[in-house]
């Protein structure tokens, strides 16, 4: 596997490299092949300017037989295939072949092309790139074409021996043909040398990344790899060593960390193997809290059947008595003390009516009657009405409800008492002022809609903490029967909700309130429902 990985890397690296050396030797050929023909052509023109420099006092002299030899010694060098000079009107007048001396070459003649371009007149001074050529014999030999004009210099028109007119600019064209073989041998050594080369440093490299794949990323994955399979055999001291710095040494190390919490997890199972009785008693203690809460609902529903019976039984005794003495004490001519004897006597009976009937609205059950709503509408409308009590004139209410919130299958009216009891008791809580939060949000996880109640009053002690819900308990001495909280407990479960209370003395007292949502809803759906 390791092998065959790393031959994979080694052929996919050396096929890149192959095409990109192959480019860069291909240019690079390209190049030395026009550095080659520029030097051959300048050199070939060096050739032809040394031969007309020679050839020209012969000329002046009109030493037609010297400048003849000449030009046959120039054709014995090895490099030279032609040599010649042309004269007026395209005739050979000097050539290393004698047989074609006098000869009449015309305007397409490959010797003439150049300086008579499409047809037109000689051309003067025309760059050695339009006068020279490169051509190949039967053979693939390689040779090149210069030729170079002999010019009317003011020496030649002035002589006594063979003067030229004036106005003539050009009297006549010097041929030279060489032999391109010794610069092509050259060239194709250079090839085959840059060739060689490439495929050495190809070989090396190929050579070096198989070493280098194999020892930086096949090893370590093999390591890797086995460590991996003495772990899945129940080995769980298996960890990788040697880690590099690199995405191998991650995973190596995110390998040892999984080992490492594989071994902690088995380490806690032990170990909560060994606490299972510890663990009985967590739960059996949840299991009683859970009972508790029950036999507190059972005990409120038990007062509760308790509670009406005995308001029924003195509200009408209270009602006469309250009757009776109100009609007594507007009696004239009665007595300053017994008229307040009788005052009081209304007002305390008053006072027991007033028990009498919160009482009776505690042990009501009386189902709600639901209708989908919002819960932000009846917080809102809520607390416009406490928010002119005068016991919240001091406290800074603040409500963050949270948007897109679903309506509830809920009883406006109920709910509404909750609220308005829970406001008021935290007003009560803050005689000098304070801060009273009330937010809502949407609950995820557990798919209900939380609402609470915050304030920083004075809080309820922890040993009373656990009484706040139920009837005839309160923390305020002189006013209220302690049934305001758990009247509001009593609606909360039968809309299927549940409240939780936090205290702390001091500081503030905080109720969180939960009311699940049908599952067909959601926070984004308001009041439609989730296509099944």
């Amino acid at each position: 596997m390791r092998i065959r990985l790393a031959i994979r890397y080694t052929a996919i690296s050396s096929i890149v490299l192959l095409i990109v050396m192959s480019i860069s030797a291909f240019l690079h050929i390209e190049k030395v092949q026009k550095v080659f023909a520029d030097k051959s052509l300048q050199e070939a023109d060096v050739i032809s300017e040394m031969i007309l420099r020679d050839s020209y006092h012969l000329m002046l002299a009109d030493n037609n037989e010297q400048l003849q030899l000449m030009i046959e010694e120039i054709g014995k060098t090895p490099r030279v295939k032609r040599a010649r000079i042309l004269g007026k009107a395209g005739v050979v007048s000097f050539s290393m072949n004698k047989h074609e001396i006098g000869t009449v070459l015309s305007e397409d003649d490959e010797s003439c092309s150049f300086c008579h371009l499409e047809g037109s007149k000689a051309l003067i001074d025309v760059p050695v790139e339009i006068r020279s050529r490169v051509f190949s014999d039967d053979s693939g030999n390689q040779y090149l074409s210069i030729t170079r004009g002999i010019y009317n210099e003011p020496t030649c028109y002035t002589a006594d021996c063979h003067a030229h007119s004036a106005e003539e600019k050009k009297i006549g064209v010097l041929d030279l043909v060489i032999s391109q073989g010794q610069m092509a041998d050259l060239a194709h050594v250079h090839h085959k040398d840059v060739i060689v080369s490439t495929t050495v440093m190809l070989f090396i490299l190929s050579l070096c990344h198989y070493l280098l794949t194999r020892k930086y990323i096949c090893d370590p994955i093999q390591g890797l790899l086995e460590q991996t399979q003495s772990l899945s055999e129940g080995d769980l001291s298996a960890r990788v060593k040697n880690l590099s710095k690199d995405e191998i040494g991650e995973l190596g190390r995110s390998f040892n960390v999984m080992a490492d919490n594989l071994t902690q997890a088995q380490l806690e199972l032990k170990e909560w193997g060994n606490t299972l009785e510890l663990k009985v008693e967590q739960r059996t203690a949840e299991m009683s809290d859970m009972q508790s809460q029950l036999l507190r609902s059972a005990k409120l529903a038990s007062m509760g059947e308790l509670v009406a019976g005995v308001a029924h039984e003195i509200n009408n005794p209270l009602t006469g008595i309250l009757m009776f003495a109100s009609l007594s004490s507007k009696t004239p001519d009665l007595p300053q003390q017994v008229k307040d004897n009788l005052d009081l006597i209304v007002s305390e009976t008053g006072r027991c009516a007033k028990i009498v009937r919160g009482l009776l609205e505690f042990a009501r059950e009386s189902f709600p009657e639901k209708k989908r709503d919002s819960i932000n509408r009846i917080i809102e409308h809520t607390l416009t009405l406490v928010s002119q009590q005068i016991i919240l004139q001091d406290v800074d209410i603040q409500c963050h409800c949270g948007e897109s919130l679903p309506d509830l299958e809920i009883d406006a009216d109920q709910l509404q008492q909750v609220f308005f009891n829970m406001f008021i008791n935290a007003g009560q809580a803050m005689p000098n002022g304070g801060k009273l939060i009330i937010s809502t949000q949407w609950v995820d996880e557990e798919r209900e809609i939380k609402i609470v109640v915050e304030d920083t009053g004075t809080g309820i002690s922890q040993e009373n903490l656990d009484k706040v819900f139920d009837p005839f308990f309160s923390t305020k001495s002189q006013k209220g029967f302690g049934l305001g909280l758990s009247v509001s407990y009593g609606i909360i479960k039968n809309h299927g909700g549940r409240v939780d209370v936090k205290s702390r003395e001091g500081e503030g007292t905080r109720f969180s309130i939960y009311f699940p949502v049908d599952g067909e809803l959601s926070p984004d759906s308001g009041l439609e429902e989730e296509p099944s």
